[in-house]
């Protein structure tokens, strides 16, 4: 990877470093929505892993393709049952839960196929969403780039949104980390961040 790409995504996706942190030197790692592969281009030549994507865009999987990773033409929504159990250290979520409209059961089908889970998502309840919504309009940000008309988005959600689905769902969280561009978010995250990433596993 160039050293311009390298900063160029820690401006871009300040998520990648946080995800990145949490996976160990050659661990295996299924991303899915894996976009153009970016995030396992860049954990591949940080990380060294060994990782595989799952994207549905023809044009994605193209690009995928020219950045050198490994990936496979599925939809999401039809599940992961092409994978056995266990069969990546960790599988990653990155910018697309909120896409996705069968929640719950991808979540359980993360947990089945990795020894964790990764997500990252946009925090529904930064100030600046919750001050547009008081204003009486949809928020349209570097996050949330899209108008309400043609939003991919069908299930955003909080900070607290996610925990909850977590305790609910017997998923345990291991670590998070909150950020509004590149800073780390300590204080009140539900409202003063707007990115979330969160590393879990199956719980009790």
């Amino acid at each position: 990877m160039m050293k311009n790409d390298t900063a160029r995504f820690a401006v871009e996706r300040p998520d990648f470093a946080a995800i990145a942190a949490w996976i160990p030197t050659g661990a295996t790692v299924l991303d899915l929505g894996c976009g153009d592969g970016s995030l396992l281009r860049y954990l591949k030549e940080t990380r060294e892993v060994q990782g595989y994507g799952v994207e549905i865009n023809d044009a994605d999987i193209v690009s995928c393709i020219a950045n050198g990773v490994n990936v496979i033409q599925n939809d999401l929504e039809s599940g992961l049952a092409d994978f056995e159990g266990n069969s990546f250290d960790y599988v990653m979520l990155s910018q697309t839960l909120q896409a996705t409209r069968h929640t719950e059961p991808l979540i359980q089908e993360m947990l089945r196929v990795g020894r964790e889970g990764i997500v990252s998502f946009p925090n529904f309840g930064y100030w600046k969403n919750r001050l547009n919504i008081l204003l009486g309009n949809m928020p349209v940000s570097r996050e949330l780039p899209y108008q309400w008309y043609d939003t991919p988005n069908v299930h955003l959600c909080t900070l607290d949104d996610f925990e909850t689905f977590c305790k609910d769902h017997r998923v345990a969280v291991l670590d998070r980390r909150v950020m509004t561009g590149g800073n780390e978010v300590h204080v009140l995250p539900n409202l003063l961040g707007s990115t979330a990433v969160y590393r879990f596993q199956r719980g009790i």
